[in-house]
């Protein structure tokens, strides 16, 4: 496990330099580009799996009122049990990095230039695993999972006990 983090040292770095300048000008969102489209294919593809029906797809950065919106994904069947897993789907990108870094370093490793470009490719996924306010929002429709996961978890304690 200290490899893989030691490999990923170098993507961390640039993803803070990253978010840095991106505040500075909307060029700067290009350095960005590929953690966008990761979040958004996570959003897209949970959403397709689960049946929310994805409409609308959407990588290209537009001004929403004093903040920039990056990409969108736009559903026509979001309902409670499957908002939450098609909203919070980012979170899954953090396995990008993790399965490269675990991919890279299994054996005797050194950073070569194939690394460097993995660094230039790994460190916006950083940038873009966490969901967005909205996608948090959207979440919260699945109100009714908290419910059965507490149900459960309840009854297993007690069947534990008996």
């Amino acid at each position: 496990m200290g490899d893989i983090l030691l490999y990923l040292v170098p993507s961390l770095a640039l993803a803070f330099l990253i978010w840095l300048v991106t505040s500075l000008h909307p060029l700067f969102f290009l350095f960005s580009a590929a953690g966008t489209l990761c979040h958004e294919l996570a959003h897209f593809s949970v959403g397709l799996l689960l049946g929310a029906e994805p409409t609308g797809f959407s990588i290209i950065p537009r001004r929403t009122g004093r903040t920039w919106e990056l990409g969108s994904v736009t559903f026509a069947n979001l309902r409670w049990y499957n908002a939450a897993p098609a909203a919070l789907a980012p979170l899954l990108v953090l396995l990008v990095p993790l399965a490269v870094a675990w991919w890279r370093t299994r054996g005797a490793w050194h950073f070569g230039p194939a690394d460097l470009a993995l660094t230039l490719l790994l460190a916006p996924q950083f940038l873009s695993f966490w969901p967005s306010p909205v996608d948090w929002r959207l979440a919260v429709r699945s109100w009714p999972w908290l419910l059965i996961i507490l149900g459960t978890a309840v009854a297993a304690y007690i069947l534990k006990l008996g």
